[in-house]
């Protein structure tokens, strides 16, 4: 039985209990190699590809299109072709996923917590370990540290992983010192110290793309690497309803509509996925911090900050990763930058390749910050 690989449903973000099969990309007989695309899960958050973790033969598909499963629920056996069909059938029908009050108790080990950063009350969650430079994440306007939920753990396999909240969201402080990059920045530098970490990879997406590089332009020995994912700031373009309509939203259809602008395929966005800003929009303090951060950075629909001279006077090693159909800030911005720094430009991808193309992004970023170490 030490050949036969189950494939379970992957437990992704904090909340994730189950997952639905949309569609297999492989078919039984079919060979596979690590990291192959196997099928989609929609979870309650975003539709997301599920790679192969071994290489093999997709030997059983157990879980057909439309079934949805617990978290490690079977979905399918991956073995070799020498194994004989009677012991997959012994090793399915003997199959145990994990018993709820385990995942449950597996959770609240990985919970976030709060930190004081600076005075500023921020929530982080911090996985992983071991004795590589950690990394940081970054999220942008309006998200949390949720958007790292495909990164994080893929990250934390072999270093520290720390997703944060930016002041003005998720479950940090709604109160903000200011709406500038630099005090963003600012609580960067709490967060770090309140971690106990001295150096770490940056990896910002869009707002949060800035923030990281406005930190590492002003103390770049405290930074190993940084990573920009449709980062904002390398040029005036942005889509100004998608910025006005996400601080007005107040109702499902207003939010569904300005949250579809955010991927490529708009079917990824889930109704959970409108709730969740919806009820975070709701929050005292939150549409205050909203108004303030789209006024300092968006006025007049345009981006009002320009990082371009910031990165070429870096010495950090820097990349750049856009997803090709970018509505809200344009991949025409990473691809100027292409002849300075490495760009990556990904196909079937929005403003959320992170999410959108997760496997191909946390490679990487997972190579791009092994070789900086």
């Amino acid at each position: 039985m030490s050949e036969i690989t189950a494939i379970t449903m992957p437990k992704w973000g904090l909340t994730m209990t189950e997952g639905k099969v949309i569609g297999w990309l492989k078919q039984p007989g079919d060979t596979v190699t690590a990291g192959d695309e196997l099928l989609e899960i929609e979870t309650s958050k975003i539709t997301n590809v599920f790679e192969a973790p071994e290489a093999g033969i997709l030997r059983r598909i157990v879980a057909a299109e439309g079934t949805t499963l617990p978290i490690g629920g079977l979905l399918a056996i991956v073995a070799p072709e020498s194994v004989p069909e009677g012991d997959i059938e012994t090793f399915v029908a003997g199959f145990k996923a994990p018993e709820p009050a385990a995942e449950e108790a597996s959770a609240a080990a990985v919970a976030p917590r709060d930190i004081d950063a600076g005075g500023n009350r921020l929530r982080v969650l911090d996985i992983g370990g071991g004795d590589a430079v950690p990394v940081l994440l970054i999220h942008g306007f309006g998200a949390d540290l949720n958007g790292w939920m495909f990164t994080q753990p893929a990250l934390a396999e072999h270093r520290r992983a720390v997703a944060l909240d930016l002041p003005g969201h998720g479950g940090s402080t709604k109160q903000l010192d200011g709406a500038a990059a630099e005090n963003f920045a600012a609580a960067v530098d709490g967060a770090l110290d309140a971690l106990g970490i001295e150096r770490a990879h940056l990896v910002g997406h869009s707002l949060g793309g800035t923030v990281a590089l406005t930190f590492a332009s002003g103390q770049p020995d405290r930074v190993a690497s940084l990573t920009l994912i449709a980062p904002a700031g390398f040029g005036p373009d942005i889509d100004a309803g998608f910025i006005t309509g996400f601080v007005r939203a107040q109702r499902r259809r207003e939010m569904q509509d300005v949250l579809t602008l955010l991927v490529h395929d708009p079917a990824l966005v889930s109704r959970q996925m409108v709730e969740d800003v919806l009820r975070y929009k709701r929050l005292d303090g939150v549409q205050a911090a909203l108004e303030a951060i789209a006024d300092e950075w968006f006025p007049n629909g345009i981006q009002r900050i320009r990082q371009g001279a910031a990165l070429e006077g870096l010495t950090i090693p820097a990349q750049l990763i856009w997803g090709r159909n970018d509505r809200i800030i344009p991949a025409a911005h990473g691809a100027a930058l292409a002849g300075r720094v490495p760009v990556h430009i990904l196909d079937g991808a929005g403003h959320l390749p992170h999410m959108e193309k997760a496997g191909e992004v946390n490679r990487l970023i997972a190579e791009f910050i092994a070789a900086a170490d």
